[in-house]
């Protein structure tokens, strides 16, 4: 459990989460100025107490050396002392034997010091020393003179140091105060871009018009974020408008089999209320009839699947896998061959391995084969071939057909798109769209070309992929079980 103590930081982060940018910038301007003005402080203090320490030191040493000449002359013991003038100076000689003497009407210097008594016995060199057993506190200088010693000394003055302090201390308020005002201005200046960018995005978000781009101002990270954002609508755009047009070519293509079946039933319904079913079409008719509304209705099957797997785009379930493009090939076939018996498909492939996602992949031949039985003669088969060159796995699918003429090759992946000889025949112009897209998704390339045989060649390169390693498998009288 956390105390008190630790839901300080979080109620502290919390807040803090909670104020604007703006705010946020502020107070952190204010406080770095407020942090440099104090380390200002502390080490211009630091600076002025040596410099003043040293001037006084100085003036002691200066002092001392001319008392300690009177001292050797007259004998520490003789020396005249006149009396105490006031002022901040006080004078003493200290004896060998450890007494003082001191000017008439000077008020009391702290005792005298061991290392101080040392230097009266000619123990030691001069010696510096400050006292701060009281309030005021005294820097006290001890030179040898003669037989003795004599002392200058000085009471501390903190004063000029402390009307420093003082002085920098406004000084620092005024800085802070200066502080925050310029960092609310500069956060001013530097977050409008960012408001005008926030005033578009919602402009954008309540109107739905995403043709109104950001003007692209200001530089550095901003002109990044407003260049990401108009790229990001640019993409919503096109999104939107493919999702129009394919919404519109459905409902086109919708239209044709929706009718045909639509009065084909509407037939068949008044017939029946009428009671002429049987006398009205024959038997040979209604067969003819049911035929067509099932293969009308298997065209429409195929056209809302084909449409469900191209709205879906890039986006699926199904994971990426290392496969042998051989089996999925063969599985393509079979389907093709239950699905369109009159189909015969001659496969030539050799095992080569691909990454990429089963399903997809088994659809995309699926399409090739369902679109190259459309054209090629019943006595000539679906030719099937798959080879590894290089670094890639090359699929090819060829027919017997008349082909695909020129002025069509540029516009065969087009979706609903299909050429004036096909109007005749079943599909709806999805099949090789949904080709091109699984195989772009896959990092591959599909290209149209003209067969040996005449027909189209359709082929289909994808990046190979180093087969698994094998498995090793236990040795004859090898023991495999585990314990």
């Amino acid at each position: 459990m956390s105390g008190p103590a630790g839901r300080e930081p979080r109620r502290l982060t919390r807040w803090w989460r909670r104020r604007s940018l703006r705010t946020r910038l502020t107070v952190i301007s204010a406080t770095a100025i407020a942090v440099s003005v104090f380390l200002a402080f502390q080490v211009a203090s630091e600076l002025l107490d040596r410099e003043l320490r040293g001037t006084v030191e100085e003036q002691l040493r200066a002092d001392s050396r001319v008392l300690a000449a009177d001292a050797e002359r007259a004998g520490p013991a003789r020396v005249r002392l006149p009396p105490y003038a006031g002022g901040g100076r006080l004078v003493r000689v200290v004896l060998p034997d450890g007494s003082v003497r001191t000017p008439a009407g000077q008020p009391p210097l702290p005792p005298v010091s061991e290392q101080a008594g040392r230097v009266a016995r000619g123990l030691s060199a001069d010696l510096m020393e400050s006292d701060d057993s009281d309030e005021d506190g005294y820097l006290v200088f001890t030179l040898r003179a003669g037989d003795g010693a004599v002392q200058v000394a000085r009471a501390a003055d903190d004063t000029p140091v402390n009307r420093f302090g003082f002085g920098m201390l406004l000084i620092g308020l005024l800085c802070v105060a200066g502080g925050a005002v310029v960092g609310r201005a500069v956060a001013r200046a530097g977050l409008t871009p960012i408001d005008r960018l926030t005033a578009a995005a919602v402009r954008v978000a309540h109107t739905r018009d995403l043709d109104a781009g950001i003007p692209d101002e200001g530089g550095g990270e901003i002109r990044r974020l407003i260049q990401s954002i108009n790229e990001m609508l640019a993409a919503l755009r096109d999104s939107r408008r493919a999702q129009r047009l394919l919404a519109e070519d459905a409902a086109h293509e919708l239209k044709t089999p929706l009718t045909s079946l639509r009065l084909n039933v509407e037939l068949l319904i008044r017939l029946d209320r009428r009671g002429t079913l049987d006398s009205a079409l024959s038997a040979e008719s209604r067969t003819r009839l049911l035929d067509d509304l099932g293969a009308q209705v298997a065209e429409l099957g195929t056209l809302v699947a084909e449409l469900t797997d191209l709205a879906r785009g890039d986006v699926s379930d199904e994971n990426t896998e290392l496969l042998d493009l051989a089996d999925v090939v063969g599985a393509a076939a079979t389907r093709a061959r239950s699905r369109v018996p009159d189909i015969e498909v001659a496969l030539d492939v050799t095992s080569v391995w691909v990454s990429g996602r089963p399903a997809a992949l088994e659809r995309a031949v699926l399409n090739l084969i369902d679109n190259a039985g459309k054209w090629s003669p019943a006595d000539r088969p679906v030719q099937v071939r798959l080879r590894a060159e290089g670094a890639s796995a090359v699929l090819e699918v060829d027919d017997a057909g008349p082909g695909i003429d020129a002025a069509d090759v540029p516009r065969v992946f087009d979706r609903f798109y299909r050429a004036d000889s096909a109007r005749a025949l079943p599909g709806s112009g999805l099949g090789l769209s949904i080709v091109q897209r699984v195989v772009d998704a896959h990092g591959g390339r599909v290209t149209v070309a003209r067969s040996a045989r005449g027909g189209a060649l359709l082929r289909v390169g994808l990046p190979a992929a180093a087969p698994p390693a094998p498995v090793a498998r236990p040795t004859a009288g090898e023991d495999t079980t585990v314990a």
